[in-house]
């Protein structure tokens, strides 16, 4: 009987020590500690520099955000009491909440927000869409944020309320007048909890505290990170366990208390346990990718890009990822989320997965393919990531390109892929991630289809006439003219291919019984009890 055989007859591989036997100070400090067990460790501590949703989850239990997003994706008044509009709609005032405080015990000032934005505004896809709108962004006095808008930007708290990858993050002054293309070290947040850079043991554990001083909002109803947060635990522990089978036993036996994306196959198991909840947080999905690094040979040419567009099967993907059920996946995925009311059918036969590699080799030698190396980036500790790796890897060799597959921990991944140089000097040709549908509902969110160079997200891809299509939607007047808009930018993303789907499926999370409180959305530790 193998270990996969094992796994799904629920008999469990040599677990942790477990908590049981401690003694009763160690129970009641494990009452006031929350253990979560992230998808892969957090390489990157600054929010504004990595779309990794490792970065995502430590930004949002460090940092607070002016506006917060309910679990309907409405964006409600977090760190600001309010706003104010002028009659034209060019003018937004903001106004922070009184006593605001970061965890290096200075107040949160205007100064710092508008500092904050400007930094974020470089790196986010949605931020450079406010930014380029934006006229002046001052702080008239300390508790006062005033934009002044070239055009109506009607998406602005939306915008500064964004919970996903790049959170647009509030950090002192001094820290984010640094370079957005250099990353911060030092975590300074504002939020309910503050990270403990002392007791971080990289590849294992990151450790954060409560903040005494946070002051939670006092009005609306808690709703991913919209609402008061309101920190119970005293201590925050990611636990970094890359076996899966380690992690789900570590959960059976109470050494931890959340595991982010157990394994699709450990599944059935854990849901046979009475003592845990296997449920669907994010029911927006996760939605595959197939990054290329647009500036250099070979993917800098779009005609062998278009080869591999066609050659990828979403089916073989997604089987690989989640097996023969159905009723989790979807391989018929276009440019946005299923679940977006933007989604449409528009050129999905150019995703077709054609098997007849003898032709699409002699396209490939056609479209100027000239046998040059494709490293090819792993993230090995990352079940999902490395199904689908594996996948078009082999999808590649087939094609006929020189693949060096390079598996390796997701952290490294995360810090190679914002390397620009050839792979002669530590470059990469192509890797794979996923996206939460959450951040593929619209043109505004979607980071991986930004065309516009230099400034988009890693692979740099460049599509003048996606950039034109995408300024067009933020001006349309309805729902009817964006979604015409979408079918046009997403028939020409299967010209210009700045990447692949790879199909969606949908990640349940796994948590003990006796923890209560948990939100919809992508994790965030406030409002959690043990019972």
């Amino acid at each position: 009987m193998n270990r996969r055989d094992l796994l799904k007859a629920g008999i469990a591989l040599p677990a942790l020590a477990t908590t049981l036997a401690a003694p009763r100070l160690a129970r009641a400090q494990a009452a006031r500690t929350l253990r979560f067990v992230p998808y892969a460790d957090i390489a990157v501590v600054d929010p504004h520099f990595s779309t990794a949703y490792t970065v995502r989850t430590h930004a949002l239990a460090v940092f607070d955000t002016l506006y917060g997003t309910d679990e309907n994706f409405q964006a409600h008044p977090q760190m600001v009491a309010g706003h104010v509009v002028s009659a034209d709609q060019l003018i937004w005032t903001l106004t922070l909440r009184p006593g605001l405080v970061f965890h290096d015990d200075t107040p949160v000032l205007a100064r710092d927000c508008v500092a904050s934005i400007q930094r974020w505004g470089k790196r986010d896809a949605f931020g450079q869409s406010l930014m380029a709108v934006t006229e002046e962004l001052s702080a008239p006095d300390d508790r006062t944020i005033r934009f002044r808008l070239k055009k109506p930007f009607p998406l602005l708290p939306q915008a500064l309320g964004r919970a996903s990858s790049l959170v647009p993050a509030i950090m002192p002054a001094r820290l984010a007048e640094t370079d957005a293309f250099k990353q911060v070290t030092e975590v300074v947040g504002s939020g309910p909890y503050r990270f403990l850079a002392n007791d971080r043991i990289p590849g294992a554990r990151v450790a954060y505290a409560r903040h005494e001083k946070y002051v939670p909002r006092p009005d609306g109803v808690a709703s991913f990170t919209a609402g008061p947060r309101v920190a119970h635990f005293d201590r925050l522990e990611f636990n970094v366990i890359p076996d899966a089978a380690t992690a789900a036993n570590a959960l059976i036996t109470g050494d931890v208390d959340w595991v982010e994306q157990p394994m699709i196959d450990l599944l059935p198991g854990l849901r046979r346990n009475r003592d845990i909840v296997v449920e669907v947080k994010d029911p927006s999905g996760m939605n595959g990718q197939l990054r290329f690094n647009h500036l250099f040979p070979p993917f800098d040419n779009p005609a062998v890009r278009r080869v591999v567009l066609k050659a990828v099967s979403q089916t073989d993907c997604m089987t690989a990822v989640a097996g023969s059920d159905r009723s989790i996946w979807s391989d018929k995925v276009g440019i946005f989320s299923p679940a977006s009311a933007l989604a449409s059918d528009a050129g999905m036969e150019k995703l077709n997965g054609s098997q007849d590699f003898a032709s699409l080799r002699q396209e490939l030698v056609e479209a100027g393919y000239k046998g040059e190396k494709v490293v090819f980036l792993a993230g090995a500790d990352v079940p999902r990531t490395m199904a689908v790796c594996e996948v078009t890897a082999a999808l590649m060799r087939r094609l006929g390109f020189n693949v060096d597959f390079i598996a390796a921990d997701w952290g490294t991944v995360v810090q190679r892929i914002l390397i620009r140089r050839p792979i002669d000097q530590g470059g990469w040709s192509a890797y794979c991630t996923y996206w939460s549908g959450l951040d593929q509902m619209n043109p505004a969110t979607h980071s991986a289809l930004r065309g516009n160079g230099a400034a988009a997200g890693p692979g740099w891809p460049s599509s003048p006439k996606i950039e034109a299509l995408r300024d067009r939607w933020f001006d349309a007047a309805d729902l009817a003219e964006q979604q015409a808009l979408c079918r046009e930018i997403q028939l020409q993303a299967w010209e210009d291919v700045p990447f692949i789907q790879l199909g969606q499926f949908t990640q349940p999370v796994a948590y003990r019984r006796n923890l209560t409180g948990m939100l919809k959305g992508a994790p965030v530790f406030t409002n959690l009890r043990k019972v």
